[in-house]
């Protein structure tokens, strides 16, 4: 019989309830560490050894002492063989659990490459890796250069946030000291970066012992920046696994994550291909599955459940076990969020048959579709987000600044 190990995973999201059945159908015990305000949102709590609860995390930013001091307490009575961050803004703090408690994974340094967006930035140019012209906000010179060397639009992003919360656009030198001089004390949290216009794309990923075992690229045909600053509806296509396009891009991934030194985990990386010049560019990776429902997409395709494996793989290293990758199908998949006018919409009359998911959440309205035909999935994602702006989408206001 296989034996057990002890997993404690954090998330201040609810997300990952996937990944928890999944090691715990691999026969593992399970604790979690979370948000006081996620207390009532359906973990599966019949199956967690103990849920704890947190009340002092603020916009993802864990309180480092309590976490260890929690942590410390747990370890007297139960032996952790592994930390798992289920969410972005966990990755930092379980490296830092992890080298305090001296437990195994992925450590800080390595860490700071897949949440520090300075930190992959400053990696991926290290390792001859195409990135748009960026600046540390560290010295005005560096800055004033940077204004000198690269033409306008700049976008100025945090360093830490997730997706694409908190970057604003700037247009003139004037513009951008001004951002600068509001952000304040806290300007050294953020960077400049030469923006550059095009389609963005993402490569979702499994690695082990250093090597890509799985990836699939698709293309945000709503891109992220525009859907949190402008509003409107998320969208994402899954490319041919063979295309042109997917194959440069998860060749680039292999490059990325070789670079950053990525061993065993999910992983999700954005690229742009520039309209101005046709060339690929690294924007950001992360060490997890991606978010909005990018897992159910990439299952639809693929048959590969994201959070399943990676909870396979990460049982079979901790078993010193080889882990074996179920087949994969190569078919194609959208998938269409919205913020809904309605609480429950009645998304019924969108039936056709490749629809292969539908979002249950009050006030949003979601689906996949899914169909070994691109040109077959392209048309419903054309036609469904036509219908769903129409009748149901609704949209939140851009932040300040914009």
């Amino acid at each position: 019989m296989d034996a057990t190990f002890h997993f404690l995973c954090i998330s201040c999201e609810f997300k990952g309830v996937e990944f928890i059945k999944s090691c715990h159908t691999e026969g593992h015990r399970i604790w979690l560490l979370t948000a006081e305000d996620l207390r009532n949102e359906p973990w599966p709590r019949e199956i967690l050894e103990d849920i704890f609860f947190l009340p002092e995390i603020q916009h993802g930013q864990w309180p480092m002492e309590a976490l260890i001091a929690g942590t410390a307490w747990l370890l007297r009575h139960h032996r952790i063989d592994r930390i798992i961050a289920l969410d972005d803004f966990d990755v930092e703090e379980a490296a830092e659990l992890r080298e305090y408690f001296r437990i195994p994974g992925m450590g800080q340094t390595t860490a700071r490459y897949f949440r520090d967006k300075l930190a992959m930035r400053m990696k991926a140019a290290e390792a001859g890796l195409l990135v748009p012209p960026f600046s540390a906000l560290f010295h005005d010179a560096d800055v004033d250069a940077f204004i000198r060397q690269h033409s306008p639009p700049w976008v100025v992003k945090p360093r830490s946030d997730a997706s694409a919360k908190g970057i604003r656009k700037v247009h003139t030198a004037q513009a951008l000291w001004q951002v600068l001089e509001e952000l304040g004390e806290a300007r050294h949290r953020f960077l400049v970066e030469q923006f550059k216009p095009g389609q963005v794309y993402h490569v979702d990923a499994l690695s082990q012992n250093g090597q890509v075992i799985f990836a699939t690229a698709a293309q945000y045909l709503s891109p992220p920046f525009d859907v949190a600053h402008a509003g409107g509806i998320f969208r994402s296509m899954v490319l041919p696994h063979n295309s042109p396009e997917s194959v440069s891009l998860k060749e680039f991934n292999k490059r990325v994550l070789r670079a950053f030194g990525m061993q065993f985990s999910a992983s999700h990386t954005e690229f742009i291909h520039c309209k101005e010049d046709g060339q690929w560019y690294f924007l950001e990776t992360s060490a997890r599955v991606g978010g909005a429902h990018l897992a159910e997409m990439i299952e639809a395709a693929t048959g590969i459940n994201m959070w399943r494996e990676w909870a396979r793989l990460e049982s079979a290293v901790v078993r010193g076990q080889d882990y074996h990758l179920p087949p994969v199908k190569h078919h194609c998949a959208g998938i269409i969020v919205s913020l809904a006018r309605q609480a429950q919409p009645n998304t019924s009359e969108l039936n056709a048959p490749e629809v292969a998911w539908r979002l249950e959440k009050p006030w949003h309205i979601g689906l996949i579709v899914a169909s070994p035909s691109p040109q077959r999935v392209r048309q419903l994602l054309d036609t469904y987000t036509q219908h769903i702006a129409q009748k149901w989408a609704a949209h939140t206001p851009p932040p300040p600044h914009e």
